[in-house]
């Protein structure tokens, strides 16, 4: 069997893919990748390679001067036409209004899609190059996210954040001149993504057995090796060390193919990632900027250790929890989701009550789980999650925020997030478990303000 950990990234984008041990056969979506020193210069090759011969270029006005003039010299240079196109905006949503913008801009006469920046611009790439059906390359401007090898897209419908499963990029383009210049939040927003996945492969496995939801073992320890090798270089990020930002690009790549060998985002996603998704839904139905996800996603990260501190320490209670289940009111959960979700609640309401998501027989079927396995969970937790302080002082010495107060999101938004993570999706996440141990909405709010 496979073991990825040993694998360099041209292997693991083997075309054939992989059967693995744990049942499935993996293949990641991103067919070809250049990272390092110059690896802009490759453009033309992977172009070429996907049969590309007239791109059609899109960025925003950051990342145009960042690298999307760059791409268009390069692509000049070669004789190879290509269509560009500026988004209008610096600091574009990816929601309805960027990708049908990008739909009408676009040039029939392109065979190809070239996305120049990070999170944003890629996550849109991916929905316009599922929606003509055309290979998509992507030029990243940062290491600030982890969707680059992945189908998965974080997009805004309906005002709702949701993830969209569509195209994968098939070549990317990672040149560390580009990302080492990037702005230092930005590459403190891809640390943060990156230290997100101790918290999310701890609650892939506590799923497993919770749920009996699907785990992989090889692509666990994919995620890990990654992970190690990222907090090993972390602390040179503040220079700007060429080898600190390829260290984490390469991680933040694995993770898009973990996600694409899983099928999901399992590997790279857990609650820390809710506490994100939940800020800027609120900023969008407030109509205010929202910070950057991985710099969220990193402060997500500390609230889901603070809540496993403070969980390791309890003895779970099955009067408590069968007490909470029996008079849980389903009226008040209605306003406490209207409330947290204002214009999207609609949706939100409509989609948990289709999948059953507060039904009476499924909760005592996870409590009893729960309860009956609850050392294993501990072993997990301890084989899995850092202790907070760890992970407090690392990012304390990379300047990075630390607390929702450092980047103005108030104590009540951040309890409303915690209450409102498992409402979004049906996913089971550290919330889940703390609501059905009846705990979520009495001591867990407690537990992260302290």
């Amino acid at each position: 069997m496979p073991d990825f950990t040993t694998m360099a990234l041209e292997e693991l984008l083997r075309p054939e893919g992989f059967d693995c041990a744990c049942g499935r056969h993996h293949r990641a979506g991103l067919r070809h990748a250049s990272v390092g020193k110059g690896a802009l210069e490759k453009l033309g090759e992977h172009l070429r390679a996907l049969s590309i011969t007239r791109p059609f270029v899109f960025c925003d006005e950051n990342t145009h001067e960042a690298a999307g003039k760059r791409v268009s010299q390069a692509l000049k240079a070669t004789g190879m036409a290509h269509t560009l196109y500026i988004l209008p905006s610096p600091h574009p949503e990816p929601d309805e209004l960027a990708c049908g913008g990008l739909l009408m801009a676009f040039d029939p006469r392109c065979d190809g899609i070239v996305a120049v920046g990070s999170g944003v611009i890629t996550d849109c790439g991916k929905v316009l190059a599922h929606a003509l059906r055309l290979p998509l390359v992507g030029v990243a401007t940062a290491p600030s996210m982890d969707g680059y090898a992945s189908d998965s897209s974080s997009m805004i419908r309906g005002g709702v954040k949701v993830s969209l499963y569509n195209a994968c990029p098939q070549a990317l383009i990672a040149d560390t001149d580009i990302l080492a210049a990037a702005p230092m939040r930005l590459l403190q927003a891809g640390l943060g993504d990156m230290l997100a996945k101790y918290c999310s492969v701890c609650e892939w496995r506590i799923a497993h057995l919770v749920i009996d939801e699907y785990y992989c073992e090889d692509i666990a320890a994919l995620m890990r090796g990654a992970l190690a090798r990222v907090r090993a270089a972390a602390p040179l990020l503040l220079e700007r060390d060429a080898q600190a930002v390829e260290e984490i690009t390469q991680g933040l790549i694995l993770a898009g193919i973990a996600m694409a060998f899983a099928g999901v985002s399992r590997p790279a996603s857990g609650l820390e990632h809710y506490f994100s998704h939940i800020w800027e839904m609120m900023a969008l139905e407030r109509g205010r900027p929202a910070e950057l996800h991985g710099i969220q996603v990193g402060i997500g990260t500390l609230l889901t250790l603070k809540i496993w501190e403070q969980l390791k320490q309890e003895t779970p209670s099955r009067e408590t929890a069968l007490a909470f289940i029996r008079d849980f009111d389903e009226g008040q959960w209605e306003e406490m989701v209207r409330r947290i979700f204002g214009q999207a609640s609609d949706t939100i309401l409509k989609t948990a009550r289709a999948q059953g998501r507060n039904d009476q027989a499924a909760h005592d079927k996870r409590l009893n789980i729960s309860l009956e396995k609850w050392p294993q969970i501990l072993q997990i937790v301890a084989e899995e999650l850092p202790g907070y302080q760890e992970l407090f002082e690392l990012m304390r010495g990379l300047e990075m925020p630390l607390v929702p107060e450092d980047i103005r999101v108030s104590q009540a938004d951040t309890v409303d997030a915690l209450l409102g993570a498992r409402e979004i999706r049906d996913k089971y996440l550290t919330s889940s478990l703390l609501w059905d141990l009846g705990i979520l909405y009495t001591k867990a709010p407690g537990w992260i303000l302290s």
